[in-house]
């Protein structure tokens, strides 16, 4: 089964007539555009791996405990555009999704994360679109991370396009809660009692998570003598 047959056999009972045809005529365009996405990816993630090894230089240490990234599957930006109600376009991608390329980044402290997103929005070919502190100002789930949408310049055989990526920065403690909720939020068959004694532990867990934070910085600080 070809790559649309599968998109179109799993998203049958959610498309319409016309948005299957709208998506068949654009497939390979969508399916072009997606290596753009990949060769985004790839350009900020080479940037943060530089920058981490010119801080083991001059901090003596890695910012960065690890670097993940992910391509939007292309049913998963079907659904965003049916959901959006936008067309079937490589257009309407573009312009509206900018989730399809994501890198994560797991720091060690919470200041290593500012520092890091200050060193690559300084960067000349980077265009910084949107900043969403969610360390600062926390989603009322505890949800902790800092959201950055990037614009970053990919060379191609027959010239030069700007590409969108989000970029997520996250400490070690920020990362396990945010996994955790994830598995245990999206379990099946929770009652109405459960799920609401269970978004207050998270929500407590999140709040001893960002302490960890604070006192492991802290620790930090009187070690480097600050």
């Amino acid at each position: 089964m070809t790559e649309i047959n599968k998109v179109k056999e799993k998203l049958k009972n959610t498309l319409s007539e016309t948005d299957v045809m709208e998506m068949t005529r654009n497939f390979n365009d969508v399916r072009e555009l997606m290596t753009y996405y990949q060769c985004a990816i790839m350009e900020v993630e080479t940037k943060f791996r530089v920058l981490n090894e010119r801080f083991k230089l001059s901090i003596e240490r890695n910012p960065i405990d690890s670097i993940t990234s992910r391509l939007k599957s292309l049913d998963s930006i079907v659904q965003k555009l049916e959901r959006k109600k936008l067309p079937m376009t490589v257009e309407a991608i573009e312009q509206n999704l900018f989730d399809v390329a994501g890198i994560r980044i797991i720091c060690s402290f919470v200041d290593d994360i500012y520092m890091l997103a200050d060193c690559l929005v300084s960067q000349d070919d980077i265009k910084l679109v949107r900043v969403k502190d969610y360390i600062k100002n926390p989603k009322e789930n505890g949800y902790r991370s800092l959201h950055l949408i990037v614009e970053v310049p990919i060379f191609l055989e027959n010239g030069k396009r700007s590409v969108k990526v989000e970029v997520q920065l996250r400490t070690i403690a920020m990362e396990f809660w945010a996994n955790l909720e994830h598995q245990l939020r999206y379990k099946k068959n929770l009652s109405l009692q459960l799920l609401r004694s269970t978004s207050r532990e998270l929500s407590e867990c999140a709040r001893i998570s960002a302490a960890l934070d604070m006192r492991m910085q802290s620790v930090r600080d009187i070690i480097n003598g600050k």
